[in-house]
């Protein structure tokens, strides 16, 4: 296997949207067991991920909207533990 740079999540989801509902085909999944409850995903976007009583984030159902994407992509990277990722979505 060759060694090389590392492909970040967001490198690896497919351009094509969702364009009749806004929506991305990009969903955020959370690592529970990774997540040490920092918040920084909530900070940077509030409009799909609050914290729980103990800091944990809860991602709202219903996937990434367009016009948020790039912000759900900032708080991927900006995770301390990597435990927060873009996922494809493979519902119909």
């Amino acid at each position: 296997m060759p060694a090389g740079p590392p492909t970040r999540t967001w490198d690896r989801i497919d351009q094509p949207r969702r364009a009749s509902r806004g929506m991305s085909d990009a969903t955020l999944v959370v690592d529970r067991i990774a997540c040490d409850g920092y918040g920084m995903c909530a900070e940077l976007l509030p409009e799909l991920i609050d914290l729980d009583d103990w800091g944990y984030p809860i991602i709202r159902d219903g996937g990434v909207p367009d016009a948020l994407l790039d912000h759900a992509r900032r708080a991927v990277a900006v995770c301390p533990v990597l435990a927060l990722r873009l996922a494809r979505d493979v519902r119909p």
